[in-house]
């Protein structure tokens, strides 16, 4: 994981309120190290042990419909950098071309399997390629597409001086946010408006909050909460 001089990250994150959180995160370099040394060790491992189990999936997804087993969409993660993330398919094949980028349970572009998939969130597991490849962390803000991340506050900015994630404390608290969309919808809004006006700004509080109290062992309670959690 590198952390930029002020100097060195992009002028559209500079501005007081990152600068507040750029801060704080000055004075963890070594936690932030850990970090990085912490998720390359264990995505290494995850990836041997879970490899069969992965070939299976692969292969279930082929089967159940026409389209690639992984689904490949550009996100974007530290200082603003963009990538691809891997997950498992759960759609039918380009579905961010039918329909919103926001998806719902309910949503008629998820395949059989993909409910299965996303219920258990199975389809998260090859986002393991994209921690060892140093695109992101166990632990994080979740990487939103660049159509959210251009609407982000200037405080909101500040979640990008750290890599994207897979889960996080804003992840578990809003898991059943399916719910709260839908509630929404009912009284006529729009899923993108829902989530930018009403979602996104909610579960920037806990991500933001995460910057401020970050240390490796606080990291590794959330992914042992995101375990139970998936569990229950």
């Amino acid at each position: 994981m590198i952390f930029k001089k002020w100097d060195a990250i992009p002028e559209n994150l500079k501005n007081e309120e990152t600068k507040k959180y750029y801060d704080i995160l000055s004075r963890k370099k070594i936690q932030l190290c850990l970090k990085r040394i912490f998720d390359f060790m264990i995505s290494f491992i995850m990836l041997i042990l879970l490899s069969p189990f992965l070939l299976i999936m692969a292969i279930i997804i082929k089967i159940d419909s026409k389209g690639p087993v992984f689904y490949r969409q550009e996100r974007i993660t530290q200082y603003g950098r963009m990538f691809k993330i891997f997950k498992f398919r759960t759609m039918v094949q380009n579905a961010d071309k039918i329909g919103s980028l926001v998806t719902l349970g309910e949503d008629p572009r998820i395949t059989r399997v993909g409910k299965k998939i996303r219920k258990y969130r199975i389809d998260e597991i090859p986002q393991l390629i994209n921690i060892l490849m140093g695109d992101m962390s166990f632990v994080g803000t979740r990487p939103e597409v660049k159509k959210y991340t251009d609407l982000y506050t200037d405080e909101m900015k500040a979640t990008l001086l750290m890599p994207a994630g897979v889960t996080s404390r804003a992840s578990i608290e809003y898991k059943d946010e399916d719910q709260m969309i839908n509630t929404y919808l009912n009284k006529g809004e729009k899923v993108d408006d829902i989530y930018v006006n009403r979602v996104l700004p909610e579960k920037m509080k806990w991500n933001l909050k995460y910057i401020e109290e970050f240390n490796i062992l606080k990291d590794i309670k959330i992914m042992l909460d995101t375990v139970i959690g998936v569990m229950k």
